[in-house]
């Protein structure tokens, strides 16, 4: 069993920055892959970053170059850095986390970005 608490969320205005946090706890040693995946007002839940044991990474094209994800294993922990926040990266953010065959989800994060 892993459980994840997600921290950073918020209001800013665009062109602001937030950074998203993800504590891992319980059997940590299993994690293969932390991300995160949003859902906007109305629209698909969507993946928008990853990063596996071997700090492979990934960013979904509305995200490349603006949004960073890194991980600090000795914390258990992942981040989420966004910058140059627009209107439409508003939405529900959810820290997953893939263990030993089992997905697990954190208890989510709202981000909105005012225009």
């Amino acid at each position: 069993q892993v459980r994840l608490v997600e921290s950073g969320g918020g209001l800013v205005q665009a062109g602001g920055s937030l950074r998203l946090s993800c504590a891992a706890s319980g059997d940590t040693g299993g994690i293969s892959e932390m991300g995160w995946y949003r859902q906007p007002p109305g629209k698909e839940r969507e993946l928008v970053a990853s990063i596996n044991s071997g700090d492979s990474t990934y960013y979904a094209d509305s995200v490349k170059g603006r949004f960073t994800i890194s991980r600090d294993d000795a914390k258990n922990t992942a981040y989420l850095q966004m910058n140059t926040l627009k209107p439409e990266d508003t939405a529900a953010y959810e820290c997953t986390a893939y263990s030993r065959g089992w997905r697990y989800w954190g208890q989510g994060s709202q981000v909105t970005v005012s225009s």
